[in-house]
């Protein structure tokens, strides 16, 4: 018998079985005690027995599958609801098909949370791990420092000047760091509000160069405007947010820049938005690693970056703060091309 029989199938199936035997046993009981049959006796008996029969199975059929049923329904529903609430089953129509759906999509439901769990988890395995690497660093190099320090008396004033600057410096890396990741935090749960006015994004642009002129000659790249003689452009912005990415786009492109290699902004007219391009001609970014360069810690090179001091989490904030405008920022790139950074910015209105 197929199990997804409904109850009134299988009650007319049985119901017909039984019919045959009632009929085959009278069939027998007037042959051998009457030596004669009685058509119009024998159809009405069969008659009468296949009715009573049929809904007395059907009956009984319903009640047992109501009862099994009723428990997995509950449970399900419960679950679902997250509380227990009225059941309602509808012995009519296919009741294992309709267990059978609710069955399915319970578990297709679960399967979605654990994946999404499980995702949950990795990512915070994954940021704990990169974060206690990240402050590894720092730490121990001021645990080394020190301790030289201390085996060597301290008698050596200039040495002890020198690795105490060097232990100065791990520890501004580690308060950038903390000072970044307590940005991000805020930007997250949107308690950052915006200092909105009008500026020229094209002079904050030359001014972020020229503070980074120095630290660019060290690495024998040139950043410039890709047109010598752009023309102002107004914004509506938070100008010292807009400045920072600047910062983190140029700083990228010093520290993952070719040498003797160059990085050129551009603007383009976009009617109500400005985009701005932040282009070098650097090592690139594998297709498989741009789907995750704005993530916290990601590093392509991971060796590279952080022996050049950064933090990991340039990208992350330039996200948070343009996104945080409710602006895009998006990045291509190809391997030993280079990597071009767009953003929008929502132009100042005459």
């Amino acid at each position: 018998m197929r199990a997804d029989r409904t109850p009134r199938s299988v009650a007319l199936f049985s119901a017909s079985i039984i019919t045959g035997l009632l009929a085959l046993t009278y069939t027998i009981i007037v042959y051998f005690l009457e030596k004669e049959f009685e058509w119009v006796g024998l159809l009405l008996f069969l008659v009468f027995g296949f009715v009573i029969a049929y809904y007395a199975i059907e009956f009984f059929i319903e009640k047992f599958l109501y009862s099994k049923v009723k428990i997995i329904y509950k449970t399900i529903h419960s679950i679902k609801a997250g509380r227990e609430g009225k059941l309602s089953i509808k012995m009519g129509k296919d009741i294992l098909g309709q267990v059978n759906r609710e069955v399915a999509d319970w578990a297709e439901e679960k399967i979605k949370e654990v994946k999404q769990l499980r995702a949950t988890d990795n990512f915070r395995k994954e940021f704990i791990g990169n974060l206690a690497h990240e402050l590894k660093t720092p730490v121990f190099n001021i645990q080394g420092y020190i301790d030289t320090l201390l085996d060597s008396g301290l008698e050596d004033a200039a040495l002890t000047r020198r690795f105490l600057e060097k232990a100065e410096a791990s520890c501004n890396r580690m308060s950038d760091l903390i000072k970044d990741l307590d940005q991000i935090t805020l930007y997250e749960s949107g308690n950052i509000p915006l200092q909105l006015s009008r500026f020229d994004i094209v002079e904050l642009a030359r001014k972020t160069i020229d503070s980074l002129e120095g630290l660019a000659r060290e690495h024998n790249i040139t950043l410039r405007f890709k047109n010598p003689n752009e023309r102002p452009v107004l914004v509506e912005a938070d100008m010292r947010k807009i400045e920072q990415v600047f910062t983190n786009l140029f700083l990228n492109s010093i520290n993952y820049g070719k040498e003797g290699g160059e990085t050129r902004v551009r603007f383009y007219d976009m009617e109500d938005n400005i985009l701005i391009e932040v282009a070098d001609d650097g090592i690139g970014i594998a297709q498989n690693h741009l789907p995750r360069v704005f993530e916290r810690f990601y590093r392509v090179d991971k060796s590279r970056s952080r022996n050049e001091g950064g933090s990991g989490l340039g990208l992350a904030i330039c996200k948070h703060i343009i996104e945080t405008h409710n602006q895009s920022i998006s990045v291509r790139s190809a391997e030993e091309i280079g990597s071009t950074f767009s953003f929008t910015l929502k132009k100042a209105g005459s």
